[in-house]
């Protein structure tokens, strides 16, 4: 494993029953990297992110976080990520602050350097003038660049993104992403994201992993996956190695904000 690399997954591997959900996966992601893991639905996504996120423990393989293995330790390797799941897990009932404080209790962040952290982060993605506003009061959009600027918070090494701009309209979008660059830039945060917006990847990623029934298909750059598939766009790249067929969804979903829930301990 490559000591410069953020994120180490070697062969990792989990089966439910006789299924193999995830099958001997293997990449690397070093700082400031974006890079995107896509695939059809059941293809063995929401697996992978569970596994590296410490709600899965896998079945074979290991996988680190800053140097911080996701099953021997699990505490370690939640202080070196940010998550934004794909559904909502904001508290509505506070204000954007009050989840952002809540946020900074629960990583442990030093009370003296708290506020300061907060107001950086929320005026990070232009939301300083709604710090005291109730979260049932935010658009779609306003709710999703808090939940970014929440799982950036603690200064993690690695910022996943489990669909991050479902339902978003393109201006949203866009400005999402530009921060994202910025934050990619000034820190050094490696970016793991999965989504089906094949535009979107192909515009923000620097890499790209096709995953399929549990496998890792093949990774490269956008360009690299257009070159060797003899396509013009990253969508067609992408249909020409998994196939033209539906897929049936992932079966081991939950919902998202009883993960994060778990993932600290607290029900």
């Amino acid at each position: 494993m490559s000591a410069a690399a953020i994120l180490e997954v070697e062969g990792l591997g989990k089966s439910f029953g006789d299924f193999k959900a995830v099958d001997g996966v293997s990449f690397s992601v070093p700082a400031g990297e974006c890079f995107a893991l896509l695939g059809p639905n059941g293809a063995g996504k929401t697996t992978t992110i569970k596994m590296l996120t410490t709600l899965l423990r896998p079945d074979a393989g290991r996988a680190l976080l800053d140097g911080h293995d996701v099953v021997h330790d699990p505490e370690g390797a939640r202080r070196s990520f940010g998550i934004v799941f794909q559904d909502p897990s904001l508290d509505d009932e506070l204000t954007a602050r009050e989840n952002m404080d809540l946020h900074a209790v629960l990583y442990g962040l030093p009370r003296g350097a708290r506020a300061a952290r907060v107001r950086e982060m929320l005026g990070f993605v232009d939301l300083g003038d709604r710090a005291d506003s109730r979260v049932k009061t935010f658009s779609g959009g306003m709710k999703r660049r808090l939940e970014i600027a929440r799982g950036l918070l603690h200064h993690p090494r690695v910022l996943f993104l489990d669909e991050p701009t479902v339902g978003l309209d393109p201006q949203t979008r866009n400005h999402i992403w530009t921060y994202l660059k910025d934050l990619r830039r000034a820190e050094g945060v490696a970016v793991f994201l999965t989504t089906h917006y094949m535009e979107e990847a192909e515009r923000a990623a620097d890499r790209v992993a096709i995953i399929d029934h549990g496998r890792l298909l093949t990774q490269d750059s956008p360009a690299g996956l257009r070159a060797s598939t003899g396509t013009a766009t990253l969508e067609e790249a992408f249909i020409r190695l998994t196939g033209h067929g539906m897929r049936p969804e992932e079966a081991d979903g939950t919902d998202r904000m009883r993960g994060f829930r778990k993932m600290w301990g607290r029900r």
